[in-house]
């Protein structure tokens, strides 16, 4: 059930999904804000800077698109490349379970950051995709619970960001207007995230190619798109400004009608018994070299637990 911003009082406003309608239109979207559940997931890591704010800039994205969706199961985000950032990737399921990692070549990444310092470069992560990432590819993926297909869809690194990533996807493949603004960062030594994503629904039977977008849809779009893009870093990473009074400041003039929100949490889904069965899935060989004093000892690239197994029998100890 939907209600209006000035209505709803008692909301959760940290770590939450917030869908949204701007009202009398066919705009819709996700506002979503990340404080100490991000927090958690960076410093299981310890990455350096450039690299924990792509993670947590591709865990804002997970949030935003994830929650266009209606599914059971695990939506995927996920960057390779060729550059000194091999790999981003982050998960999320239908309850809110979130977790993130990435895979990175320390001596290249300090070579990135060492010629962006020569230019007097911020080192976060916006403008700086083919300097990380490199030549790639982004795919968005679905896993639904008990189904064998999957939904995927794939895009080049183009563009200065991974924002400008999914704008492109939603522009060539699913034809949908969507503007989106994002931030994260550091405040008071923690990490926080925020972004929202506003979308041109087509309001006939869902053939692209028949939708007649009208003087008035255009103007609404053109209007919102402006008032999106006065948001600032500042107040997408507030502690003291709920979503819902961030998009009541940015929107209010239409009307903003807000829905139930999804609460986010860390939470991994390694457990020994997966870890049990990868490991026996291994040659011999394989296993052999992750024995470590004694016993066999793995680390989930997600959250940094770490597993030790009996080299004997593969049961964990």
């Amino acid at each position: 059930m939907g209600m209006n911003v000035t209505d709803q009082q008692t909301i959760k406003q940290d770590n939450i999904i917030q869908p949204f309608q701007i009202e009398h239109t066919s705009l819709r979207g996700r506002g979503v804000t990340i404080g100490d559940e991000l927090d958690k997931i960076l410093q299981a890591h310890n990455y350096p800077y450039p690299v924990a704010h792509m993670v947590a800039e591709t865990l804002v994205l997970t949030m935003l698109l994830s929650s266009m969706l209606k599914y059971d199961g695990i939506f995927t985000l996920q960057a390779k490349g060729d550059g000194a950032m091999s790999m981003l990737v982050s998960d999320m399921t239908s309850k809110g379970d979130l977790r993130a990692c990435a895979t990175f070549d320390p001596e290249r990444l300090e070579v990135s950051r060492e010629a962006l310092s020569a230019l007097k470069t911020p080192e976060g992560s916006e403008n700086h995709l083919a300097q990380y990432l490199g030549q790639g590819h982004m795919a968005f993926t679905v896993d639904q619970v008990g189904q064998r297909d999957r939904y995927q869809g794939i895009v080049a690194l183009e563009g200065s960001s991974l924002v400008d990533c999914v704008q492109h996807y939603f522009a060539q493949s699913e034809q949908i207007r969507t503007g989106i603004k994002v931030a994260v960062g550091l405040r008071d030594g923690k990490w926080r995230g925020g972004g929202i994503m506003l979308q041109a629904m087509p309001e006939n039977d869902g053939n692209q190619e028949n939708v007649q977008v009208s003087n008035v849809h255009e103007d609404d779009w053109r209007r919102s798109m402006v008032l999106l893009g006065s948001c600032t870093e500042d107040e997408l990473l507030n502690p003291d400004l709920p979503i819902s009074d961030l998009l009541f400041r940015l929107f209010h003039e239409d009307g903003v009608r807000v829905y139930d929100p999804l609460t986010v949490q860390k939470k991994c889904r390694c457990d020994a018994q997966r870890v049990e069965n990868v490991v026996a899935s291994l040659p011999e060989e394989e296993r052999h070299f992750l024995v470590k004093d004694g016993a066999i000892e793995v680390v989930c690239e997600f959250c940094s637990n770490t597993y030790r197994l009996n080299p004997d029998t593969g049961k964990a100890l």
